[in-house]
């Protein structure tokens, strides 16, 4: 099963978007993810640090760096998917098999079609499109 890092983040910075004017402590962010705390906070260094988000010592709360529609979900896919790959070939398959012996060079090409498909989508869609669909769909 594919991690949940990236919904998370997503999740968290649609909420911190949809309340610039609030200071989200991370239980908070927690509560409407539904997860623990420190798995926000995780988030939040990762989102920080990739420049996304601007936090301040001592206080509560994240905010924005740029404009929701000038953060695509892609920005937030390789600030907290350090490797940046969504598949990876498991290591030292058999070469004396003919499966095991072809195998990577098989699922490369399949899943670098994959990434660039799923990298394309990503880049084409901003957080402010999250919040329309949140908000404006409703």
């Amino acid at each position: 099963m594919i991690n949940t890092r990236v919904a998370v983040a997503i999740h968290t910075m649609a909420l911190i978007a949809s309340r610039p004017n609030d200071d989200l402590p991370s239980d908070d962010i927690a509560a409407s993810v539904n997860t623990n705390p420190v798995v926000i906070r995780r988030i939040l260094g990762m989102l920080k640090r990739a420049g996304l988000i601007r936090t301040t010592a001592g206080k509560a709360g994240a905010s924005l760096t740029r404009d929701p529609e000038k953060i695509s979900l892609l920005d937030v896919f390789h600030a907290v998917e350090p490797n940046g790959s969504l598949f990876a070939v498991h290591d030292n398959p058999n070469v004396h098999c003919p499966v095991g012996k072809g195998i990577r060079t098989v699922l490369d090409e399949a899943f670098g079609a994959a990434q660039h498909a799923l990298e394309n989508k990503l880049s084409s869609e901003t957080l402010q499109d999250i919040l329309h669909h949140l908000f404006d769909d409703a």
